[in-house]
């Protein structure tokens, strides 16, 4: 039972986390799912956009965020017919 209660109190205070504006380290990580260790080198990488405004403490814009995971979509197989298809009735010669 208290494993349970346990698990729903991280639930609760993760989908806390995930309301705010602004994100720290370790809200980026239980939003993500990312690991710190990666997070870091993305970091250090400057391959995700963060903020550090007193030159110490990383934080994150939720919306930038969302947007950079939502970077490389991949596209489904129907997607990929579709634009085909498209391609070829635009392209063919009359």
């Amino acid at each position: 039972m208290d494993i349970e209660l346990s698990q729903r109190l991280d639930r609760i205070e993760r989908l806390l986390a995930s309301q705010k504006k602004v994100l720290n380290f370790d809200d980026v990580c239980d939003y993500t799912g990312i690991s710190k260790s990666y997070l870091y080198k993305l970091t250090s990488q400057k391959r995700i956009p963060f903020s550090k405004p007193n030159g110490k403490v990383i934080f994150f814009d939720k919306e930038e965020l969302d947007n950079w995971l939502l970077l490389n979509k991949q596209k489904t197989t129907a997607q990929i017919e579709e634009d085909a298809t498209n391609y070829m009735f635009q392209n063919r010669k009359h």
